[in-house]
């Protein structure tokens, strides 16, 4: 997750092979936002439901299936383009975005050194 300029807040290390949905509910747990920008892999009820819950501003791409398309602020979803930058940085650190470290451990331990995340944000 970050922040409104791209900056990494925290993260939830998940294997490969799972959906990303399944990071959020540890992700937005316990903090106060006022939107998500995502894109349509993030499209769920249960992700939707919960930030009308908070009363957050969704602005998610919706998957084509959708039966009942939600209007979105095409503007603020533009911004999303910082997550993808941040990635982007992210995989100029090739250890991380191969997974090289064997463990969650060590993988959240360089996350957290590299961006300097307090202790205790990341998963891990």
């Amino acid at each position: 997750m970050t922040d409104a300029l791209g900056n990494l807040v925290r993260f939830e290390l998940l294997p490969g092979q799972r959906y990303d949905t399944v990071g959020v509910a540890p992700l937005i747990n316990g903090i106060d936002f006022g939107g998500l920008i995502a894109d349509k892999a993030f499209d769920a009820n249960w992700i939707i439901e919960d930030l009308n819950e908070r009363g957050a501003q969704i602005v998610i791409s919706q998957r084509p299936q959708r039966r009942e398309p939600r209007e979105i602020d095409v503007e603020i979803y533009k911004w999303r383009h910082l997550i993808e930058n941040f990635f982007g940085k992210l995989k100029e650190f090739t250890r991380i975005a191969l997974r090289s470290d064997k463990t969650t451990h060590t993988a959240s331990g360089c996350l957290t050194r590299l961006w300097g995340i307090p202790k205790g944000i990341g998963s891990g």
